[in-house]
């Protein structure tokens, strides 16, 4: 599912998620859990501040790189 990030860039652009948006609602992330990395994707484990788990996933595959949501966990 294809959403809205927006994200933290340092050294790099799109270095990590700050907050994301699930139709109306405004999540902030309050925790990067974990972070991995593909040939053309990063992934993100979020504690989010509703205190639920999600998989971001930034990917680079397309021509305008796109945030998609992977999973989820309630806590």
């Amino acid at each position: 599912m294809r959403i809205k990030v927006e994200s933290y860039s340092g050294y790099k652009a799109d270095q990590r998620p700050l907050r994301f948006y699930l139709g109306e609602q405004v999540l902030n992330v309050e925790e990067v859990l974990d972070q991995w990395y593909s040939p053309d994707d990063t992934w993100f484990r979020v504690q989010a501040s509703d205190g639920n788990v999600y998989i971001l996933k930034h990917s680079f595959r397309e021509e305008e790189p796109a945030w998609t949501l992977e999973a989820f966990r309630a806590s």
